[in-house]
């Protein structure tokens, strides 16, 4: 399909990559949130872009953790599995059967809604163990159709471990997420794209290495950081549901 596009399209995909790769390693998480909207825009199909998506997730997250391991909360990631994996599992199934433009009509709704809270910096705070299941199997869910459920769960995630066990106790649990979506895929018989994602790694390296690089510094300057993108993410996703209807 990469080899398909126009010089333009190619372009803007390597671009795109560069970002997710910096978003990835920055944020410890949002690669696809951040990404997959702009993604639609180069070319309409969720299932060509998200196992790409899923692949570099796989090889940089690997790459972060080969000397990171001990540095992730096991305990807690085990308890949260519970209720995440379930709601992934549905979720996958939504995106292999649900027809395409209701896929991008729901990518483009729960990125706005990422893009409002924080743009409008409210926080999604729970101190209720049933709220919290309630986020994570969502977030479950979420992830499970379109790679971008990381925001509803690092809601609870960042209220039950260290701030600097985050990045790597997530790449785990999204390594273990892409790993059962990837494979389910491939069983239903769905392309995953194999070449394309690996011709576009040393692209993605870019990001990921700038990301990896201001890392605590975007830690230091959250609030600041994720307004500004919510801001840009509002006007894309407003502009995504504009050319639906066009």
């Amino acid at each position: 399909m990469l080899f398909d596009f126009t010089p333009l399209q190619l372009i803007l995909t390597g671009l795109l990559f560069i970002w997710t790769g910096f978003i990835r390693s920055g944020l410890g998480f949002g690669g696809a949130a951040l990404g997959l909207p702009l993604m639609l825009f180069v070319y309409d199909q969720p299932l060509y872009w998200l196992p790409m998506i899923g692949i570099h997730l796989l090889f940089f997250s690997g790459l972060t953790l080969r000397t990171r391991l001990n540095n992730v909360n096991w305990a807690y990631l085990k308890q949260a599995g519970l209720y995440v994996i379930p709601g992934a599992l549905i979720g996958i199934f939504g995106l292999i059967s649900l027809p395409t433009q209701w896929l991008v009509i729901f990518i483009y709704s729960i990125t706005l809604f990422y893009a409002a809270i924080w743009l409008f910096n409210i926080r999604l705070n729970s101190h209720n163990i049933w709220l919290d299941r309630f986020l994570l199997t969502t977030g479950g869910y979420v992830a499970g159709i379109s790679l971008s459920g990381a925001p509803l769960m690092v809601a609870v995630f960042m209220r039950n471990i260290a701030t600097h066990q985050l990045r790597n106790t997530m790449f785990v649990l999204w390594f273990t997420l892409v790993s059962i979506k990837l494979a389910t895929l491939s069983t239903f018989g769905f392309k995953l794209y194999f070449i394309d994602a690996l011709l576009l790694i040393p692209v993605a390296s870019i990001g990921h290495y700038i990301g990896l690089k201001v890392h605590d510094t975007i830690l230091q300057n959250d609030q600041m950081f994720k307004r500004i993108i919510g801001g840009v993410l509002a006007v894309i996703c407003v502009s995504g549901f504009w050319s639906l209807k066009h």
